[in-house]
């Protein structure tokens, strides 16, 4: 869940208490400690992620190794798997539930990815500021509109909501990719705003 703090965006982002550095997290429970962990535990952290034996985030999900063992490979085939929607389209996706949802440590890592794919940030600077209107495209503004409704609004979605993302041109892997992007963090929101805080870097 998080990115290389090497990576600085082009632009600045900061509006309504989101941003686009890089940030830290904060578990609010005890963490497992690395000279304290089982083989077990240390087999998921070093499958998870390479920065997973350094994040609490991390540290904390593998009091329950199996369960974050299952959650990392959900989560790198939904975001990373060939094919589909694009990379920064999923990211989009991710941002839009992550700003809807409240949670700025997961928007942040995700606008820092749109970024870096899309090589621009002129939509995460519209998400941050007024989701509602944001997108740059037709296509951009169909898949924000259904990402805020899916979080929003889950029960309400139907045929015209696809239909409408599909009148923008995604094709059904898309729209199914899109789904699963959106979706997965639903859980991921609710993991880091309930067991954490972000570290928000100084003015």
């Amino acid at each position: 869940m998080s990115t290389p703090a090497a990576f600085q965006p082009a632009q600045v982002i900061r509006a309504h208490g989101f941003t686009n550095e890089s940030l830290e997290w904060k578990a609010w429970l005890d963490v497992v400690q690395l000279d304290q962990a089982t083989p077990d535990q240390m087999a998921v952290l070093e499958e998870s992620h390479p920065k997973a034996k350094t994040s609490d985030y991390y540290l904390f999900l593998v009091h329950q190794p199996l369960i974050l063992r299952e959650r990392s490979t959900a989560f790198n085939a939904i975001m990373y798997a060939p094919g589909g929607l694009s990379r920064a389209e999923r990211e989009l996706g991710s941002t839009v539930v992550s700003r809807i949802n409240g949670c700025v440590y997961c928007a942040s890592v995700h606008a820092q990815r749109f970024d870096q794919l899309a090589k621009r940030s002129d939509t995460i600077a519209q998400v941050f500021e007024q989701p509602a209107t944001a997108g740059t495209t037709a296509r951009e503004k169909a898949i924000v509109q259904f990402s805020i409704k899916i979080t929003e609004q889950p029960a309400a979605i139907n045929a015209a909501d696809i239909n409408a993302l599909k009148a923008e041109g995604l094709n059904d892997g898309e729209v199914l990719d899109l789904l699963h992007s959106d979706a997965i963090f639903a859980w991921a929101n609710r993991l880091m705003l309930n067991l954490g805080e972000p570290l928000m870097p100084e003015a």
